[in-house]
């Protein structure tokens, strides 16, 4: 296979320090301007800034083995890395993203009989590339679908004879084979009749050893006074108030319910409390991730400081306590309910807790990582999010650390997940979240 040269844009060794190391045998270019652009984020308190510090580490190791101005060896097996700076104005450089393009130019200039492609996280770079005729690519990391449309739902609807619909109500053990069907631990399925599409079952699988769950309604009673309004949102429950299960990924649209019902299991099982919930207290968090235009640093306390991004929270808290803020002010200060913003949940090691993640689509694999990893003994972690609505420029709808988590833990039966699909917060908020 012929060698070919990569020029990484700087939104390459942002997502991933590795990434110099993910090219095999081939050489990589650094143009300087990227290192000028690095520089500006190395001492920023997340994913992003723990990128740019590994990056600059990783490339003084090099220097120390040999001229990165001449080139020297990634390692072994590995192609050389050197770094370049724009020798002409083939573009106007005082742009970065046309600096950067320039370089690659250049080196497609110097090196005909050889593929030039700069990679590229930047939609309009790798669209810039494309017009001036240099190869271009995204850099993906951590996809682990090709798209959204085959996220994991954690639901399946299955066609059954009539009489295992009957056997199944009338208490009868009944199996699945995986030659008929290909399940995951915690699925779920509407058995339908392939007789008569309107005589159905819902149940639980766990494995094709174990009988199915008879899924009767259980919760439709409510939960800390929520009732589940379609057969997605009986399933969540099912998921969140059971102990063995130590996971849970909720995904679904704004208004379908998934903070609400989360918080709501979580508040059942603290504060009612029973000899098989072995939690003691709530925790409740998010990334700090702003929609639109970040409004700067914010005066106060550090109370005051997180009041902004904590408030959707705090919201679905008061309305489930039925605006009662004394009582809610009361298990806050007890301890029993932590709401805190998500960097000062990392570094933690967290037992007997029942930890609820909201908005984790904002998560990068890397940073979900850091935090399930702090997880201890008797504690239940439940991600939320809409991965239609993210707003962390490094990841998106396919390596976002929500989907991550649904496909990596799908296969194992202390977790489960559940996509909802319908909007269950208004009328206005389920037509919004369909049409706009």
């Amino acid at each position: 296979m012929a060698k070919k040269t990569y020029i990484l844009d700087t939104s390459v060794y942002l997502t991933d320090a590795n990434a110099i190391t993910a090219y095999q045998n081939n050489d990589i270019i650094v143009p300087f301007k990227v290192l000028e652009e690095i520089d500006k984020h190395k001492k920023r308190q997340d994913s992003v800034g723990s990128h740019a510090r590994r990056t600059i580490k990783a490339l003084d190791a090099l220097r120390e083995k040999g001229s990165l101005y001449k080139g020297v060896r990634i390692a072994k097996g590995h192609g050389i890395l050197t770094v370049k700076g724009a020798e002409s104005d083939l573009l106007d450089i005082s742009i970065a993203d046309n600096e950067i393009i320039t370089v690659a130019l250049e080196e497609q200039q110097r090196t005909p009989g050889r593929k030039v492609i700069l990679a590229s996280r930047d939609i309009n770079m790798r669209v810039k590339c494309d017009a001036l005729g240099l190869l271009t690519e995204d850099y993906i990391i951590n996809q682990v679908v090709k798209d959204t449309e085959h996220l994991y739902t954690g639901v399946k609807t299955h066609l059954v004879d009539e009489q295992i619909i009957d056997q199944f109500y009338n208490g009868e053990e009944t199996y699945l084979y995986e030659e008929d069907i290909k399940l995951q631990p915690n699925h779920f399925l509407m058995l339908v009749s392939n007789a008569n599409e309107k005589k159905s079952a819902l149940a639980r699988f766990y494995s094709y050893s174990t009988p199915l769950k008879r899924i009767n309604g259980e919760h439709k009673k409510g939960v800390w006074s929520v009732r589940p309004r379609n057969k997605e949102q009986n399933f969540a429950l099912e998921l969140l108030m059971d102990p063995t299960v130590q996971v849970v990924t909720l995904v679904g649209k704004a208004g379908s319910g998934k903070t609400l019902l989360s918080i709501a299991a979580g508040l059942a099982q603290v504060v009612e409390g029973s000899k098989s919930t072995p939690y003691k207290r709530l925790i409740v968090s998010r990334p700090i991730q702003p929609l639109g235009k970040d409004i700067g640093y914010l005066p106060g306390t550090l109370e005051e400081k997180m009041t902004p991004w904590l408030s959707p929270i705090q919201d679905n808290l008061r309305y489930l306590m039925g605006n009662d803020k004394e009582t809610l002010r009361m298990y806050t200060s007890q301890g029993t309910i932590e709401i805190e913003a998500l960097t000062y949940i990392r570094g933690r090691s967290i037992a007997d807790a029942f930890i609820i993640i909201d908005e984790a689509q904002n998560l990068t694999a890397h940073e979900l990582k850091t935090i399930i990893t702090r997880v201890g003994e008797n504690t239940k972690v439940v991600l939320t999010g809409d991965i239609d609505q993210i707003d962390n420029v490094y990841v998106d709808e396919t390596s976002n650390g929500l989907a991550y988590a649904v496909e990596k833990f799908k296969s194992h039966d202390i977790s489960g997940h559940i996509t909802l699909v319908k909007g269950e917060r208004s009328k206005v908020a389920t037509l919004a979240a369909k049409i706009l």
